[in-house]
């Protein structure tokens, strides 16, 4: 958007005229493209900026005005010369903007790490309610709809050509303003990292115990040891992540992820039925088994939390900007992600039928196979389960470390020192074992959590793009972002009164502290 409005800046020093084409934000700042013209005088002077200006010499150069502030010569200098500008002065301190390093290689082994996880495994128990029809229909509507928002939010991430939003919460005040901003996306963002944190420690914590069962039989004979209860379990998990976690930056942990790529990547039960399950309920029972198939393919797209500080370890020039380079790596990452995706879906569904269990395969393999399956193939697969989870905590947690050293360094004013560090990622650590112990049974809430959640997937995207873009209304884009961004938010009441019947019928085993 352009704006003629006047705007008064202080230059020090080789005062310049520009022409500017600027964005106005909710958050009272300007987003501004400019177009040097020529030097003025000397010393400190109040500009009038408008679209008269006629350039001689053209720059590129992206400044974030905000009300009262005073730009030096240095930094008029660094922005003329095509140096990028951030929203955050302080990210050249913290983990996940540390390192611009990043390709697009490390870009699509992170993408696959957060955007894969054991959440699809729960997809053929959803066609099981839905049929083959209507479950590939709606599995295929859902990732185009979550590849768009992901679309949308790399086109965010540098609004203007070297102005960066590599958080997710700093593009929402950017958007929404401060307070409305931070209201919208504090909690999603938080949850999505430190409780995806918290369910990886009870699920690997869970996987390694089933893996010392049947590699050492149930009451550890067969290896001659005792077998380590739940809780030491979680606290040997957390551990070994907490350790892995020691890495710098973001882009230090690429090979982590890409293990953790590689780990999300012919018997059949008698009796087997491809009639959906929904035909045989009465009408209530119907309707919920319906929603909550839908809120179970809505809850297996993942990782958007996770987009924005991706595509910060990218470099970025105004030759090659970082969103190229990013979208380049969404389109690597999801089609691998659509390949997993239908074939556990379509593969389980096919193999289990209406016999699958609420569990999804994770449940069904060991059930229906456990007794025919050799030790070694039943112990590779809890062995993969832990690996993918001790991954997939690194990559999840890096949001917190970020915002727990965003914390020390505003306090401190200079760069986390490296005991500083590891002492916060240690804290993290045991605050996670903490509420993984104090609340095993965390997973039954998941589908509540996750889809009061899922505006960070299906809704904000969509009005970000309406309040930063400010498209044409009744175009093309105004209407497609209306309309998605209203229908996530029916989509978002649906998953979570689904979620609220779901847990009424079937109960919750609350076993606090008893993992």
């Amino acid at each position: 958007m352009s704006n003629t409005r006047d705007y008064k800046v202080g230059i020090k020093a080789s005062a310049l005229n520009y022409s500017v084409s600027c964005v106005v934000l909710k958050s009272s700042s300007i987003v501004c493209s400019w177009l040097r013209s020529e030097i003025v005088n000397d010393g400190f002077r109040g500009l009038t900026l408008d679209d008269n200006a006629i350039p001689t010499k053209a720059a590129h150069v992206a400044v974030t005005i905000t009300t009262g502030s005073v730009m030096d010569e240095a930094t008029a200098e660094a922005m003329a010369a095509g140096g990028p500008h951030e929203a955050n002065p302080q990210d050249a301190w913290l983990p996940i903007t540390e390192s611009r390093g990043g390709s697009t290689v490390s870009a699509v082994f992170h993408v696959l790490c957060s955007g894969m996880g054991i959440q699809a495994l729960m997809l053929p128990v959803a066609f099981a309610s839905l049929g083959w029809v209507w479950g590939i229909l709606i599995l295929s509507l859902g990732f185009l709809w979550q590849l768009y928002t992901i679309w949308a939010l790399v086109q965010l991430h540098e609004l203007v050509p070297g102005t960066r939003y590599s958080r997710f919460l700093h593009l929402s005040i950017a958007a929404f303003g401060p307070r409305l901003g931070k209201l919208l996306a504090i909690f999603p963002v938080m949850y999505l990292s430190g409780g995806t944190c918290v369910m990886e420690i009870i699920t690997g914590g869970r996987a390694m115990e089933l893996l010392f069962k049947t590699m050492c039989g149930g009451d550890g004979t067969t290896c001659s040891a005792k077998p380590p209860n739940g809780v030491e379990w979680f606290l040997l998990f957390t551990f070994i992540a907490i350790v892995i976690a020691q890495r710098p930056n973001l882009h230090s942990i690429a090979m982590v992820s890409l293990f953790g790529a590689i780990t999300a990547i012919d018997s059949r039960p008698e009796g087997i039925s491809y009639k959906p399950l929904v035909e045989a309920k009465s009408d209530a029972a119907r309707i919920g088994g319906v929603l909550n198939a839908i809120g179970i393919i809505a809850l297996s797209f993942r990782g958007h939390n996770l987009v924005l500080e991706i595509q910060g370890t990218f470099p970025s020039t105004p030759k090659c900007l970082s969103k190229r380079l990013m979208w380049r790596a969404v389109i690597i990452s999801y089609s691998l992600i659509a390949l997993c995706l239908y074939s556990l879906a379509i593969g389980g569904f096919w193999a289990y039928g209406s016999k699958i269990p609420n569990g999804g395969l994770y449940i069904a393999f060991p059930q229906f196979h456990g007794q025919d399956t050799p030790k070694l193939v039943m112990g590779l697969i809890y062995l993969l389960v832990v690996a993918n989870c001790l991954s997939t905590f690194q990559i999840y947690a890096m949001p917190v470390f970020d915002n727990l050293e965003l914390r020390y360094t505003s306090i401190r004013d200079r760069r986390c020192s490296r005991r500083a560090r590891t002492s916060l990622r240690v804290f993290f650590g045991c605050l996670a074992f903490f509420v993984a112990v104090a609340l095993p049974f965390l997973g039954s809430l998941a589908p509540l959590i996750g889809g009061m959640t899922s505006t960070l997937t299906f809704v904000l995207p969509c009005f970000m793009w309406l309040a930063i873009k400010n498209p044409r209304r009744r175009s093309g884009m105004w209407w497609l972002n209306v309309g998605l961004g209203w229908l996530g938010v029916v989509l978002w009441v649906v998953m979570v009164v689904t979620a609220i019947w779901v847990l009424v019928d079937r109960g919750i085993n609350a076993n606090f502290f008893h993992p």
